[in-house]
């Protein structure tokens, strides 16, 4: 069985290291840490690629060289059923969730996630995985302050990382990559009941 991870982001030097990157910087530290080959650019799928063999599985990893809104044409060129959309691992960042943080889910909306929005329309399915990590601030008490309104989500999502948050982020590339691996391994569930 081969599977398909996708690190979700927008292309281009002025958008290295935003919130909204978070998705193809975990992927980008995954292969690393697996020392995959060099990227390769797909000029039919408009995507950088890289792929490996994990034991006896396959392992394709795409970061879509489209805008978020329109991650979904790059991935339908490698995901070309709902059934093989079950295999597809998704990682991108979410609101929701507090900096330093991930949480892995199947078969659910988008949660006003563009990319993801996206990816459902064109692979015609929900029925695929999703690596969330968190890029909302907390307070001192614990709770989330998510920025609210369109402008202010967009200046948001848009703006890098403090330096503060990148020690919370290194921390959690490592969960992601174990995470992924843990997937690929032993299946969605096992790992959804080990790192949720």
């Amino acid at each position: 069985m081969a599977w398909i991870i996708v690190g979700l982001g927008n292309p281009g030097e002025e958008y290295t290291n935003t919130r909204h990157n978070t998705g193809r910087m975990a992927v980008q530290y995954f292969a690393k840490k697996q020392e995959l080959p060099a990227w390769k650019e797909d000029k039919k799928s408009n995507s950088l690629t890289a792929g490996a063999t994990m034991g006896k599985t396959i392992v394709a990893l795409v970061l879509p060289n489209t805008f978020m809104n329109k991650s979904g044409t790059a991935v339908a060129k490698f995901v070309k059923s709902m059934k093989a959309a079950e295999s597809m691992v998704v990682v991108y960042d979410d609101l929701d969730l507090p900096v330093g943080k991930m949480k892995i889910s199947f078969d659910r909306g988008s949660g006003g996630h563009k990319g993801i929005e996206s990816i459902a329309r064109a692979v015609k399915t929900k029925r695929f995985v999703r690596v969330r990590i968190g890029i909302s601030p907390e307070t001192s008490g614990g709770k989330l302050r998510k920025p609210s309104g369109e402008k202010e989500v967009n200046d948001f999502i848009l703006g890098r990382f403090r330096d503060t948050d990148m020690k919370d982020l290194t921390h959690v590339f490592k969960e992601v990559a174990i995470a992924i691996e843990c997937i690929i391994r032993d299946g969605r569930e096992i790992a959804m009941n080990r790192f949720n």
